[in-house]
């Protein structure tokens, strides 16, 4: 089980960018390295959100522990999952 409060404190430089925006995290689990957030608050409707959690996924993806970031209201289209997957894979 990966740390909730590690999970916060990773959330990379768009920390700022929630705090002035109103944006929430939030941890809903963290079963088997499977950490599911959704993005709440100033990310809801923001057309911003898919950058965002994109931002997200990668700083997550970095930790120890880490299997899977699922963002449970969809807030990561399939493509810029994608596109990070194969950035990692050449790290």
């Amino acid at each position: 089980m990966v740390d909730e409060q590690l999970i916060l404190d990773s959330v990379g430089p768009v920390q700022a960018i929630l705090d002035a925006h109103d944006g929430v995290v939030n941890v809903v689990d963290t079963t088997d390295g499977i950490i599911m957030i959704s993005l709440e608050g100033g990310c809801t409707g923001c057309s911003s959100t898919p950058m965002t959690a994109m931002q997200i996924y990668y700083s997550l993806m970095k930790l120890d522990g880490v299997n899977d970031v699922v963002f449970v209201n969809g807030e990561l289209p399939a493509y810029m999952r994608s596109f990070i997957d194969e950035k990692l894979g050449q790290q």
